[in-house]
């Protein structure tokens, strides 16, 4: 292959491999240097061989995602507070023509489902995101682990079991997601406490992620009364200059608060049977800094 082609091979994938490194890793950053490392490793192989560039990098992209998860894993215990994935921005756009498809993607990327693979090991977490998100077989993903055919598959229906264990069984419309997400800011932002808790699942609850670094509650609050009246709170607290922006981030609706132009935090709400059952605010700057506007 000439530079160029290589190249042009490897930006032809790069989408793939960001999206395994995402979904595998949690934050856009870490995603962004496995891929970079990824690409410094094809550009200078030797790839007389490589008869599927596709399944050659997405083999290089997990080994190196796995590698970097063992190694984050032991920082994430030490993280103050809920830890939470970094917001990402989806629009798969005519890239993802198939609106099947487009639902799978979305949901391997919602906050939800994420939250849930944090509990499953690396080389799990590797299978559930190579077999369910993208549909690999399983003897190439045994490949790309170095794992044999039998234990990919076991690995596979572990990890599936555990994440419909603990996954939140939620089917809503997108426009009525989109409703239900105005009608809570407006509730919030008039202070009409009725309004909100009639929003609000029973059980519900609000999961914040600050990272120690900005103000959100380092622990899960749960009941409607609870976060109905922390809600109240945030949105009486707010200064002057505030603005929120609709922005569609991990597949579903969610509310972007500005402060003087920066972003300052993300709110977005998991539904079921009408009402929400989880709200998620992201408030570490250091996972906002891709959201800027400006």
């Amino acid at each position: 292959m000439t530079t160029d082609t290589v190249t042009d091979v490897f930006e032809e994938h790069r989408p793939v491999l960001t999206g395994v490194a995402y979904r595998m890793l949690g934050r856009i950053a870490d995603a962004e240097d496995v891929v970079q490392e990824a690409w410094l490793r094809w550009s200078s192989a030797s790839r007389e061989d490589v008869r599927e560039p596709r399944a050659f990098l997405v083999r290089i992209t997990t080994r190196l995602a796995v590698d970097r998860l063992r190694q984050l894993q032991s920082r994430r215990e030490a993280y103050v507070g809920p830890w939470l994935p970094e917001p990402l921005v989806t629009d798969f756009g005519p890239a993802v023509p198939d609106t099947a498809e487009q639902a799978v993607l979305a949901d391997s990327v919602s906050v939800a489902v994420l939250v849930v693979l944090e509990s499953l090991s690396p080389l799990e977490r590797a299978v559930f995101v190579l077999r369910e998100a993208f549909g690999f077989p399983y003897g190439e993903i045994a490949t790309t682990l170095d794992r044999t055919e039998a234990a990919v598959r076991q690995l596979a229906g572990r990890a599936r079991r555990h994440v419909e264990e603990r996954k939140p069984r939620y089917d809503v419309d997108p426009a009525q997601r989109r409703d239900l997400t105005e009608r809570f800011l407006a509730a919030a932002a008039g202070g009409d406490i009725e309004k909100l808790l009639a929003l609000l699942a029973p059980d519900v609850r609000l999961v914040g992620d600050s990272g120690g670094k900005s103000k959100a509650p380092l622990r899960i609050i749960e009941s409607q009364d609870k976060v109905g009246r922390f809600l109240l709170a945030v949105a009486h607290g707010q200064p002057p200059g505030m603005e929120i922006r609709f922005l569609e981030l991990n597949g579903g609706p969610a509310l972007l608060v500005l402060s003087d132009g920066k972003p300052d935090s993300v709110f977005q709400v998991d539904i079921r049977d009408g009402v929400i059952q989880c709200v998620y605010i992201v408030r570490n700057p250091d996972k906002l800094i891709g959201l800027d506007v400006e």
